[in-house]
Protein backbone atom coordinates (compact mmCIF):
# COMPACT_ATOMS: atom_id res chain seq x y z
CA UNK A 1 0.00 0.00 0.00
CA UNK A 2 1.01 3.30 -1.12
CA UNK A 3 1.29 5.81 1.27
CA UNK A 4 2.48 9.81 1.00
CA UNK A 5 2.59 12.08 3.60
CA UNK A 6 3.02 15.91 3.36
CA UNK A 7 5.43 17.49 6.35
CA UNK A 8 6.77 21.28 6.88
CA UNK A 9 5.48 24.84 8.45
CA UNK A 10 1.76 25.80 8.68
CA UNK A 11 2.89 29.00 8.55
CA UNK A 12 4.93 31.42 6.16
CA UNK A 13 5.20 34.87 6.23
CA UNK A 14 4.72 36.60 2.85
CA UNK A 15 7.36 37.42 0.24
CA UNK A 16 9.02 34.38 2.18
CA UNK A 17 9.87 30.68 0.63
CA UNK A 18 7.63 28.02 0.99
CA UNK A 19 8.82 24.48 1.65
CA UNK A 20 7.29 21.49 1.96
CA UNK A 21 8.21 17.64 1.78
CA UNK A 22 6.19 14.40 0.71
CA UNK A 23 7.49 10.98 2.52
CA UNK A 24 6.37 8.25 0.07
CA UNK A 25 6.06 4.82 1.53
CA UNK A 26 4.97 1.43 0.25
CA UNK A 27 7.08 2.25 -3.39
CA UNK A 28 9.74 4.14 -5.06
CA UNK A 29 9.69 7.38 -6.05
CA UNK A 30 12.08 6.29 -9.18
CA UNK A 31 9.45 3.27 -9.93
CA UNK A 32 8.40 3.62 -13.95
CA UNK A 33 6.11 5.10 -14.33
CA UNK A 34 4.95 7.30 -11.85
CA UNK A 35 4.44 11.15 -11.53
CA UNK A 36 4.59 13.07 -8.62
CA UNK A 37 2.47 15.82 -8.08
CA UNK A 38 1.81 18.47 -5.83
CA UNK A 39 -1.75 20.04 -6.23
CA UNK A 40 -3.20 23.05 -3.62
CA UNK A 41 -6.84 23.86 -3.03
CA UNK A 42 -7.10 27.72 -1.70
CA UNK A 43 -10.24 28.13 0.60
CA UNK A 44 -13.65 27.88 -1.22
CA UNK A 45 -11.46 27.09 -4.49
CA UNK A 46 -11.01 24.16 -6.53
CA UNK A 47 -7.85 22.15 -6.83
CA UNK A 48 -4.89 23.46 -8.39
CA UNK A 49 -1.83 21.54 -10.14
CA UNK A 50 0.92 22.81 -8.95
CA UNK A 51 3.37 20.45 -10.68
CA UNK A 52 5.04 17.26 -11.07
CA UNK A 53 8.76 15.68 -10.55
CA UNK A 54 9.00 12.25 -12.68
CA UNK A 55 10.25 9.11 -11.90
CA UNK A 56 13.18 9.98 -14.30
CA UNK A 57 13.69 12.86 -11.94
CA UNK A 58 12.13 15.16 -14.77
CA UNK A 59 9.84 18.56 -13.94
CA UNK A 60 6.98 20.04 -15.13
CA UNK A 61 5.22 22.96 -13.50
CA UNK A 62 2.48 25.12 -14.09
CA UNK A 63 2.66 27.72 -16.43
CA UNK A 64 0.76 30.56 -13.75
CA UNK A 65 3.46 29.04 -10.73
CA UNK A 66 6.25 28.55 -12.83
CA UNK A 67 8.44 31.42 -12.27
CA UNK A 68 8.14 30.83 -8.19
CA UNK A 69 8.00 26.74 -8.49
CA UNK A 70 10.87 24.52 -7.91
CA UNK A 71 10.82 20.56 -6.95
CA UNK A 72 13.45 18.02 -6.33
CA UNK A 73 14.02 14.98 -4.72
CA UNK A 74 15.90 12.89 -2.43
CA UNK A 75 15.78 9.53 -3.45
CA UNK A 76 17.75 7.60 -0.57
CA UNK A 77 14.82 9.06 1.58
CA UNK A 78 12.43 8.34 -1.13
CA UNK A 79 11.01 12.09 -0.63
CA UNK A 80 10.39 14.72 -2.80
CA UNK A 81 9.89 18.60 -2.30
CA UNK A 82 8.61 21.90 -3.15
CA UNK A 83 9.52 25.32 -2.87
CA UNK A 84 7.27 28.32 -3.75
CA UNK A 85 9.17 31.53 -3.46
CA UNK A 86 7.98 35.39 -2.79
CA UNK A 87 4.28 33.62 -1.39
CA UNK A 88 1.76 35.54 -0.79
CA UNK A 89 -1.49 35.45 1.49
CA UNK A 90 -3.21 34.17 -2.18
CA UNK A 91 -1.07 30.91 -1.75
CA UNK A 92 -2.82 30.03 1.23
CA UNK A 93 -4.31 26.66 0.69
CA UNK A 94 -4.21 23.19 1.52
CA UNK A 95 -1.63 21.21 -0.41
CA UNK A 96 -1.50 17.78 -1.60
CA UNK A 97 1.10 15.79 -3.03
CA UNK A 98 0.16 12.55 -5.16
CA UNK A 99 0.85 10.16 -7.41
CA UNK A 100 -0.18 9.41 -10.93
CA UNK A 101 0.74 6.50 -13.34
CA UNK A 102 1.25 8.95 -16.54
CA UNK A 103 1.95 12.26 -17.38
CA UNK A 104 -1.38 14.34 -15.59
CA UNK A 105 -3.51 14.57 -19.03
CA UNK A 106 -4.69 17.85 -17.99
CA UNK A 107 -1.45 19.01 -17.86
CA UNK A 108 -0.94 18.67 -21.58
CA UNK A 109 -3.60 20.90 -22.55
CA UNK A 110 -4.00 24.59 -21.89
CA UNK A 111 -6.66 25.28 -19.23
CA UNK A 112 -7.72 21.92 -19.11
CA UNK A 113 -9.41 20.99 -15.24
CA UNK A 114 -7.71 18.97 -13.03
CA UNK A 115 -9.10 15.10 -12.70
CA UNK A 116 -8.56 14.25 -9.41
CA UNK A 117 -9.26 10.65 -10.97
CA UNK A 118 -5.95 10.61 -12.29
CA UNK A 119 -4.15 10.31 -8.95
CA UNK A 120 -4.26 6.98 -7.69
CA UNK A 121 -2.77 7.98 -4.39
CA UNK A 122 -2.97 11.44 -2.31
CA UNK A 123 -1.34 12.55 0.69
CA UNK A 124 -3.98 13.47 3.61
CA UNK A 125 -3.08 17.27 2.93
CA UNK A 126 -1.43 20.12 4.94
CA UNK A 127 -2.43 23.71 5.55
CA UNK A 128 -0.10 26.59 4.58
CA UNK A 129 -1.69 29.93 5.61
CA UNK A 130 0.52 32.76 3.83
CA UNK A 131 0.34 35.89 6.82
CA UNK A 132 2.59 38.53 8.96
Amino acid sequence: QVQLQESGPGLVKPSQTLSLTCTVSGGSITSNYYYWSWIRQPPGKGLEWIGYIAYSGATDYSPSLKSRTSMSRDTSKNQFTLQLTSVTPEDTAVYYCARSQRVPLHTLVVDAPLNPSEYDYWGQGTQVTVSS
